[in-house]
């Protein structure tokens, strides 16, 4: 009896049919509306260190969140601030309910304006408040804008928490980030 191949096509199909699918997620990702081209613009800038931005904080938002994700900290950070290796933390919201899928522009600094129950904390200009790109005159720089989702429903953190604190209490509790980086240069004065 010849089967010209028949045979391994059989045995194929059939070995298919009995394979359960598997579910492929999406990925968790994060973006940052009202950018040109990904960069910042003069709306999100700072206003002071001779900036002249008006310091109004970007509309940033996330989807696919991980399974098991029961609190999202977002964090806006730059790794090319000249602080010695440190970057910059210019934005970090706590305790964002996994339901919430985005933090409005203008937000900062309006309770109301935020997600229910989240907080701003500090950032390394020293205020619980959003504060835009300020890179020294003639440099570029790149603003990691990171949500993370965490295990915990929310951080021991309040308004006067350092950037350093938040990071410590997230320590082990992160079950999946996304990253967007933006950027921003400053004219030579």
């Amino acid at each position: 009896m010849e089967f010209n191949g028949l045979l391994p096509a059989v045995c194929c199909t059939a070995l298919l049919a009995t394979v359960p699918a598997i579910a492929v997620a999406d990925a968790f990702t994060v973006k940052v509306d009202g950018l040109t081209r990904g960069r910042f613009d003069n709306e999100q800038v700072y206003g002071r260190f001779g900036c002249h931005g008006e310091n109004i904080s970007p509309r940033i938002s996330w989807s696919h969140v991980p399974a098991g994700t029961k609190s999202i900290v977002i964090t806006i950070h730059d790794p090319d601030a000249p602080t010695g290796g440190l970057g910059w933390t210019h934005w970090q919201v706590a305790n964002i309910a996994p339901t919430q899928t985005s933090i409005e522009k203008g937000a900062s600094g309006n309770a109301r304006s935020l997600p229910a129950g989240a907080i701003e904390t500090l950032t390394d200009f020293g205020a619980s408040a959003y504060g835009g790109p300020c890179p020294p005159p003639g440099e570029s720089h790149r603003y990691i804008v990171t949500a993370s989702a965490l295990s915990v429903a929310s951080l021991d953190v309040n308004a006067d928490s350092s950037p350093a604190l938040v990071a410590y209490q997230m320590h082990g509790k992160v079950i999946g980030q996304a990253r967007y980086v933006a950027r921003y240069h400053r004219s030579a004065q």
